[in-house]
């Protein structure tokens, strides 16, 4: 029985039918939960009769329910698994606390609905509540005080954002948006430029996942979900806020529930002049997510979502607080690149198809499509731009222009309450070009592949073990397996409330970029190379965590990975030409420390400390003494550690967060012999108050204490910067 770990509030009535039953869940200001899994048993059974999912409204409606005593289990995404018991109430409400964070129901790691403390990995989330209090300007902004996560931004709003974990490769990160992979194929990301505004939720989950998650998911998987509308009466939010460096942004949403139906509409412009030349940033978003209950046990969901943004992009300029660098005896000035822009253009949809019962088996039919239109060009050649290698300035046009599209089946079959069977199968064509517009290179990939996974919790034991069949146009066939171990060791009592213990083993892999398989089209040649390897992590970690008093949660794991058959890019300067191949090696391994307290039930306090120990173990092609043999990984620091203090209250909110990022090793690449980029500390506040039910003011600052860093070598972040604005709400309940 967990029942003071859960916030959910359960209606249960008895329709006309003495043998209906209707349950309702919703949150503690009584706003429905959806999408919650509800379980049905009868007393003293582990088997359910029925699981079925809530509607937009919170409701699930079980029909034929055996008489007797029943037991109804609630699993849903940021709340405490539930169990309740039933003797024969025509209706029953339960109020209950937030629990620590550890505690929680999350999806990703099982793809399922799942408490988090069972499935031996480490997940963080934010809750929707939590980013409306941190307004990020877009996820790299958000991601940074999650445990575990390093992310290095090439300069400020609408840079180039690089996510590093546990010491793999930016591009070893999984990304999921409202169901849909939108990783470049290969894995190349940019987290500067992702909207998260009616996100109703973030989760991070840490580790090789490509068992669940297939290409990509080497040492994390990102995943969002936009907002679904509840309210009977249609509710229309809508706000603004402006800042410093020119910032103003504005947004609304239109949404709401009506009988089977249920609609989120929403935009958001985002624009700001930056403090520099070249240095603004302009993003708009369009979403819609809309559902609809076909009956009690089957839904349809579609999603889709449309960003447009332009980046001025300055390139490498200030080397740690100065331009002017001296090299064997030479002084150079370098200057902001003044006509070099990045754009984007995407724009995804996915319709799924829920079947939540009558039986204990939940399927779910699912097809996207996702199209990706990058481009950077600089027009005009700057002379005054200049290093030891010479000119730095260079006129190119590249675009990089993808669809990926495809479906996927998943079926979950809870055989006993301590037993769930995962299966699924996958299929994606991915299409694109890459590499100068007017003589690009194409490429096509259709893969295949099929997972499943058990998962068996036996009182205090818990053993999850599953496996992957991928097909893949470009490298074959592989099988990636994980399984994981965790045990109960200690219930403890009052104080010592718990200790469990935790061991994982996985592999990852990344299929190669379209540049790397397909050649690169235009500007220098890259020979296609059709026999390249997946890029493979084996990756395990041991842990252990321990509860205090219910409210207090400690946890510390340690893990080791190591990435083999990594492209590089050889050179051949007989020719002018190159071709990519497998050929480097790498060890990372390190511990995670994290401290979860929830003192008071409106008010979270989450710490971490990472330490994370890089080695390049083979590399015969560096350019760079950086990246040679022996040497650490760049933008990976040793020591990094992340605090956020959180009060979510009925009238008002706020946040205080601080990220710390230790040394680490960096180039300048352009041969001033600059080896490192120092550490920061990074403070950001933020905070609203309910002047009434429907109007609300907040402000947010970034960079409190204002200080000068980078996050990446040459591209200065900004200084202290705020928005302050105010939102407003008409309709809704």
């Amino acid at each position: 029985m967990r029942s003071c770990r859960f916030l959910s509030v359960v209606f249960l009535s008895v329709s006309a039918m003495a043998s209906d039953l209707t349950v309702k869940i919703i949150d503690p200001q009584s706003i429905p939960v959806s999408s919650a899994q509800v379980e049905l048993f009868a007393e003293g059974s582990d088997r359910a009769t029925t699981v079925l999912t809530t509607s937009a409204q919170g409701v699930a409606h079980f029909r034929e329910v055996p008489s007797g005593n029943l037991r109804v289990r609630v699993l849903a995404q940021g709340f405490a698994e539930q169990w309740r018991s039933i003797a024969n109430e025509s209706q029953f409400t339960v109020k209950l606390a937030l629990a620590v964070a550890t505690e929680t129901v999350v999806v990703s790691a099982t793809r399922t609905a799942a408490p988090a403390d069972e499935f031996g990995a480490s997940t963080e989330s934010l809750s929707g509540s939590e980013l409306e209090t941190m307004r990020p300007v877009a996820a790299n902004d958000a991601l940074r005080f999650l445990p575990g996560a390093i992310v290095a931004t090439s300069g400020q709003r609408g840079g180039l954002g690089s996510l590093f974990v546990r010491g793999g490769d930016s591009r070893y990160n999984k990304v999921i948006v409202d169901g849909v992979p939108v990783n470049d194929p290969g894995g190349v990301f940019d987290f500067g430029t992702l909207p998260l505004f009616e996100e109703d939720r973030v989760e991070f989950l840490r580790g090789a996942q490509s068992t669940l998650y297939g290409s990509d998911a080497m040492t994390s998987v990102v995943q969002t979900w936009s907002r679904t509308g509840s309210t009977p009466v249609p509710e229309l939010r809508f706000g603004a806020d402006a800042g410093n460096y020119g910032t103003e942004n504005g947004y609304a949403s239109l949404a709401g529930a009506n009988g089977r139906f249920d609609y989120n509409l929403f935009g958001n412009q985002f624009n700001t002049s930056g403090s520099g030349p070249n240095d603004d940033y302009s993003n708009s978003l369009e979403g819609a997510n809309l559902g609809a209950k076909l009956n009690d046990w089957a839904s349809l969901r579609l999603r889709m979502r449309h960003d447009n943004s332009v980046s001025g992009v300055q390139n490498e300029w200030n080397f740690n607080g100065t331009n002017v660098l001296t090299m064997k005896g030479t002084t150079y000035t370098v200057l902001p690149d003044l006509d070099q822009r990045a754009r984007q253009n995407n724009f995804l949809s996915s319709l799924d198809l829920a079947i939540n019962g009558p039986s204990r088996l939940q399927q779910r039919i699912s097809g996207f499509d996702y199209t990706l239109h990058r481009t950077n060009i600089d027009a005009i050649h700057q002379n005054s731009r200049q290093s030891p290698f010479g000119d730095e300035d260079f006129q190119f046009h590249n675009v990089n222009n993808y669809n990926r599209a495809g479906f996927d089946y998943q079926a979950d079959y809870a055989e006993r309450s301590w037993a769930l069977t995962t299966a699924g199968y996958e299929f994606e064509d991915e299409n694109g070009a890459t590499g100068d517009p007017l003589f690009p290179s194409h490429g096509i990939r259709r893969n295949h592949s099929i997972f499943g996974q058990q998962m068996l919790s036996f009182k205090r034991l818990t053993l999850i073990a599953g496996g992957r069949f991928v097909h893949n146009e470009s490298f074959g066939n592989k099988f990636v397996p994980r399984a994981s171990l965790t045990l109960l060791a200690l219930k403890g009592g009052q104080l010592f409330s718990g200790t469990r213990l935790r061991f994982s083993y996985a592999t990852g892999i990344k299929e190669p970029t379209f540049a790397e398989s397909f050649g690169n089209g235009g500007g220098f040649p890259t020979v296609p190379n059709p026999f390249l390897k997946p890029e493979e992590a084996r990756a395990f970690e041991v842990g252990f965590e321990q509860r205090f008093r219910e409210h207090y949660a400690f946890t510390a794991v340690y893990f080791n990975n190591l990435f083999r058959n990594r492209i590089d890019f050889n050179l051949d300067p007989c020719f002018c030409k190159g071709q990519y191949v497998n050929i480097n090696e790498a060890l990372a391994h390190g511990a995670e420390v994290e401290l979860h307290g929830r003192p008071y039930s409106r008010l979270s306090v989450d710490a971490s400390y990472t330490y994370t120990s890089t080695q390049i173990l083979k590399e015969p092609f560096a350019f760079d003494p950086i990246i040679s043999e022996g040497q650490p990984l760049i933008r990976r620091p040793r020591h990094a550690a992340t605090t956020q203090i959180t009060y979510l209250g009925r009238r008002w909110g706020s946040t205080l967060a601080g990220d710390f990022v230790g040394p680490r090793a960096d180039s300048d690449f352009f041969g001033f012999g600059i080896n490192h980029a120092p550490g920061y500390v990074l403070v950001n506040a933020g905070g609203w108050y309910a002047v009434t039910s429907r109007v609300t003011t907040y402000l947010n600052v970034e960079n409190l204490l204002n200080r000068y860093y980078n996050e990446v070598t040459g591209y200065p972040a900004l200084g202290i910067n705020f928005r302050a604005g105010m939102r407003f709400r008409v309709g809704g309940e």
